[in-house]
């Protein structure tokens, strides 16, 4: 029986997930709905494996990861994700995920996966281990290429910015509160390489980096 931690800030979904991995045998020892308190947990309980969701607010599954390798822990991590762009992919990599498993994967997948990561392996598909590789070795994006790989939200969040809309306003439009907007915002400076809304709204209508 696997220890195990969920953090998905869905409590409809989670609350699916828990029950799949009881039928499975294995033991919810935390079930957490953001970053925060998902490290959190996990010092206090100690699981065998986090099992994190990529999109969720304060921290994200990367965020997680990241975290817990900053701090030298090498807790197993497996990461869930209803869409993965190519610059999470490329850092869940990097900072050592221990597996990936997308919520429209076949039922067995995320089995296979904890069974794999127990076992010491590593459980992530080819075709996204190729993928990584070729984004984290392809030549610096230009603006458009940049915005093509975003997923849904954040492009609807930058697109949001560039019309002229308030955080409150997009994060009504989204469904989400206006800290996931704020932290997803921050997000995007990072991997677009903008410093503020001006910036990231002009390269939104123009498809041109404001940093050369």
């Amino acid at each position: 029986m696997t220890r195990i931690l969920v953090a998905d800030d869905h409590a409809f979904l989670r609350a699916g997930l828990e029950q799949v991995l009881g039928r499975l045998g294995h033991e919810i020892v935390a079930s957490v709905g953001d970053g925060a308190a998902a490290l959190a947990a996990i010092a206090q309980t100690r699981p065998d494996l986090a099992i994190v969701d990529l999109r969720m607010p304060a921290p994200d599954g990367v965020g997680v990861l990241s975290a817990l390798r900053d701090a030298g822990d090498t807790l197993p991590v497996l990461i869930l994700a209803a869409e993965l762009d190519d610059a999470s992919l490329v850092a869940a990599v990097q900072r050592g995920v221990n597996a990936i498993v997308l919520k429209h994967a076949p039922p067995g997948a995320l089995q296979a996966a904890i069974t794999a990561v127990m076992a010491g392996e590593r459980a992530i598909a080819m075709d996204l281990m190729e993928r990584a590789f070729a984004a984290a070795t392809r030549p610096a994006a230009t603006g458009e290429d940049a915005m093509a790989a975003l997923s849904d939200r954040d492009r609807q969040i930058a697109e949001g910015v560039a019309a002229g809309l308030r955080n409150r306003d997009i994060a009504d439009s989204l469904g989400v509160t206006e800290g996931t907007v704020k932290i997803n915002l921050h997000r995007l400076y990072d991997r677009l390489g903008v410093a503020n809304r001006t910036e990231l709204a002009l390269l939104v209508k123009t498809g041109t980096h404001p940093r050369p």
